[in-house]
């Protein structure tokens, strides 16, 4: 029998064995429900319309379960407008009313439609759940129409009864963008974004809006995120990196009307240092804004790009003369620089560089900030450090992300498990200890919270810092794992195999069922169905690439969201669907524009493919929270076994 003190807890919250036996019954039924739908996604580089869309209608799901319910009952064009109601009520209303001249009819008919979808998606869960999922206001309402039948004519008149009230009280609007959004929240369960939000597009702070009012998600870090929390944090060679990527997509809208991140002192010494320089190789990359920004802005753009690249390099020799055991001593390239002659000496071999005008780097010291530069990287590290809606976010990844997670028989993890050639796993020097595994990655998981939330008196305070750096662009570096970020060689070389980016042993042995069964087994996960679900690696689906490697043990689901991707993926971006039938892989064609999806109901062209099918479905019982409800009737048996022999006594309420 477990402890008695732990017992007389229990007890506070079930005091009577009628308490404790009622819950016992609630928690046996809800180990027979059908098990929550999870929702896998990855490498969203801030493209927040299409992540929008995906959760808005869950990877094709809230299309699927109207061609269920309605079939031919409705024409093609009925059913496309009702699936975008459910995504954007709001906006489709405003559309709807302008054209509909029989408003009240529309209101009516479309609320028995909404009420059945819902009906439909709420089936799997307990009332109370669904309780919970309602909003306030409307509660009392949904419930009713969603339980009562309607097929004895007292009930339909009730329930008909209801709408007609709903609709001549002025309240349709209100009650239809309500049940739409419970809709969307009860279609899936939970989501898990297997890491990248960060970097390249323009919307990862409104992703990250987003992710911070969802019901229920967890991240797995990816090294865009790893870099950013580092910033966050107080690494200034991680802030470095993020400007310099922002600067180099010309994409600041995260940083500047997200973040409000002041740019100016960055822009300042720009300008008063490189002001005769064209920064010709620093242009950004414009992608869509091809044309509309103006050559003035392109020129600063170009200058603050190159003012904080070469900030970014000083940086980073510092954190490699600073942490040897990193073993990155071939990324200190500033030394090897000839600033006379404009080129640099590489393993024996002397190139010419691309810019020679470098007029910040003392050749005898080319690691050292100049005062201004000092300056200049401390106000911006202030400035990412007081960002109120930044540090929201930040702590948003903090409290529900990690490097791994293991839920319901799948190990999710951004990049890589660093491997030897062999296929044993490869050990990393940390704080002097040797960690290979699931050691390391538990090891890392503590220096990523120390780097944020330690005391800056703490003796691995700036160790941690450093090695949020190493995360980014280390060459054991679990999320990121190549022998270099040649970051420094694609600016300044015209010699491609001076870019090349050699990619760790895992990428290479990932696609063996052996090795993958290997890395399950090491997290703790034997299932006999159980999969790696991996973001990170692009997936050529345009060169007859498939995402389903290892006869079918690990998914490779970054498809390529960013549209910086795409024209090399071929498509924009995996999902996955794990549902209590199995578990579906759902490709995706490229989202043309929110105004379209509403005005003409254009979905994203969705493919799904069925990875694990079961016929007897899986339930509550079979998952994690199954388990943890199981251990909870045990203990309420023990308490009840307490209650009957006499070691507790009830308390009745008098």
């Amino acid at each position: 029998m477990k402890d008695l003190k732990y017992l007389e807890l229990l007890s506070r919250d079930f005091p009577t064995i009628s308490a404790a036996s009622s819950e016992i019954i609630n928690l046996e039924a809800i180990l027979n429900l059908p098990k929550g739908t999870e929702h896998f996604i990855t490498d969203l580089h801030g493209e927040f319309d299409a992540f929008d869309h995906v959760v808005r209608n869950a990877s094709g799901v809230i299309r699927k379960k109207v061609e269920e319910i309605f079939g031919h009952k409705l024409r093609e064009s009925e059913k496309r407008e009702l699936c975008t109601l459910i995504y954007y009520p709001e906006s489709k209303l405003r559309l709807i009313k302008r054209s509909e001249k029989e408003i009240n009819d529309w209101y009516k008919a479309v609320l028995i439609k909404l009420v059945a979808v819902c009906s439909n998606v709420s089936s799997k869960y307990t009332r109370s759940k669904v309780r919970k999922a309602l909003p306030a206001e409307y509660s009392y309402i949904i419930q009713e129409l969603m339980h009562e039948s309607g097929s004895e004519p007292n009930k339909q008149a009730y329930t008909s009864s209801i709408i007609e009230t709903i609709v001549s009280t002025g309240s349709a609007d209100n009650f239809i963008i309500a049940i739409c959004n419970l809709i969307q929240r009860l279609t899936i369960d939970s989501l898990h974004v297997v890491g990248d939000i960060y970097d390249r597009g323009p919307g990862a702070h409104l992703i990250m809006d987003l992710l911070c009012e969802y019901h229920n998600v967890d991240i797995q870090w990816g090294n865009h995120d790893v870099v950013w929390m580092g910033a966050a944090a107080g690494s200034e060679a991680c802030m470095a990196n993020v400007l310099r990527i922002a600067l180099r997509y010309a994409n600041l809208e995260t940083l500047e009307e997200g973040y409000g991140i002041n740019l100016l002192p960055l822009a300042t010494f720009a300008m008063d240092e490189y002001h005769d320089d064209p920064c010709t190789i620093f242009k950004p990359k414009l992608g869509d804004s091809e044309g509309k920004i103006k050559q003035k802005q392109i020129r600063l753009l170009s200058q603050m790009h190159k003012a904080i690249s070469i900030i970014q390099f000083k940086l980073e020799g510092q954190i490699i003369k600073r942490n040897p055991s990193f073993e990155m001593d071939d990324r200190m390239l500033l030394h090897l620089v000839n600033y006379e002659k404009g080129t640099i000496n590489l393993n024996g071999t002397e190139y010419e560089l691309r810019d020679k005008n470098f007029p910040t780097i003392n050749p005898t010291d080319p690691y050292t900030l100049t005062e201004e530069e000092q300056e200049v990287v401390e106000k911006l590290i202030q400035n990412f450090q007081n960002s109120e809606k930044f540090s929201r976010h930040i702590k948003k990844l903090y409290s529900n992300g990690s490097l791994y997670l293991v839920r319901n028989s799948n190990l999710l993890y951004h990049g890589s498990v660093p491997l030897n050639k062999d296929g044993s796993f490869k050990s990393i020097n940390i704080c002097g200890e040797e960690l290979a595994g699931k050691a390391l990655f538990d090891k890392i998981d503590q220096l990523v919270r120390l780097a944020y939330f330690g005391d800056r008196e703490h003796d691995f305070k700036q160790y941690s810092l450093d090695f949020m750096w190493y995360l980014w662009c280390g060459p054991y570096s679990p999320p990121f794992d190549k022998n270099k970020m040649a970051t420094f060689e694609r600016y300044f070389t015209t010699e491609k195999e001076l870019h090349k980016e050699t990619k760790g042993n895992y990428y290479y042995l990932k696609d063996s069922k052996e090795i993958c069964n290997m890395m399950l087994k090491e997290f703790g996960v034997n299932a006999q169905y159980s999969h790696i679900v991996n973001g990170h690696i692009p997936v050529k689906t345009a060169k007859g690439e498939s995402p389903i490697k290892a006869e079918g043990k690990l998914l490779v689901i970054d498809g390529g969201f960013s549209k910086a991707y795409q024209q090399e993926t071929g498509i924009a971006g995996f999902t996955l669907i794990y549902n209590s039938h199995g578990m579906q892989l759902v490709q995706h064609e490229p989202f043309e524009n929110k105004q379209k999806a509403i005005e003409e109901g254009l979905d994203i062209i969705s493919e799904t493919s069925v990875i694990d099918f079961t016929s007897n479905r899986k339930m509550v019982r079979d998952t994690d929270i199954g388990k943890s409800l199981k251990e909870q009737i045990v203990d309420l048996k023990q308490l009840l076994e307490a209650y009957k022999v006499g070691l507790l006594k009830e308390k009745f309420t008098l």
